[in-house]
């Protein structure tokens, strides 16, 4: 039982890492994958966001269940929610996307150095598209 739960959680973040896996000079790994024991039906997902210099991600938004919380964890981000404002965020600076927000903006702020961000997605279990992008 416990080696077929290990193995679907592995078959579903390897799921989610070939469907993010979209962007442009963008590196995005899942890296953590939890079900909530207090919240059936519910998990909580880290992904992992490393841009390399100028690197970007195409527009995108994220399933209707998920609650997003993004924290820089090295250089810079440019980001805009909807049609807010393009914001950018240093590290350890953060920002939240609520279920059906669009993401239209995504990008390493820095065309020299590297940057690194952590989105921890709580959500419905059984999702492993985490972003659709457009074309």
């Amino acid at each position: 039982m416990i080696k077929a739960l290990l193995y679907a959680v592995t078959l579903a973040a390897a799921s989610v890492t070939a469907a993010m896996a979209n962007d442009e000079a963008a590196n995005v790994k899942v890296v953590y994958d939890q079900p909530l024991p207090n919240v059936p039906g519910k998990s909580i997902k880290g992904v992992l966001v490393e841009y390399e210099p100028g690197g970007t991600s195409p527009a995108h938004t994220h399933p209707n269940s998920a609650f997003i919380y993004a924290t820089v964890l090295e250089g810079a981000i440019r980001s805009q929610v909807n049609d807010g404002p393009v914001v950018t965020y240093k590290t350890g600076e953060s920002w939240s996307e609520f279920p059906g927000d669009r993401h239209s903006v995504s990008e390493n702020a820095s065309t020299t150095e590297r940057a690194r961000l952590l989105a921890v997605f709580v959500l419905d279990a059984n999702e492993t598209n985490l972003a659709t992008y457009e074309k």
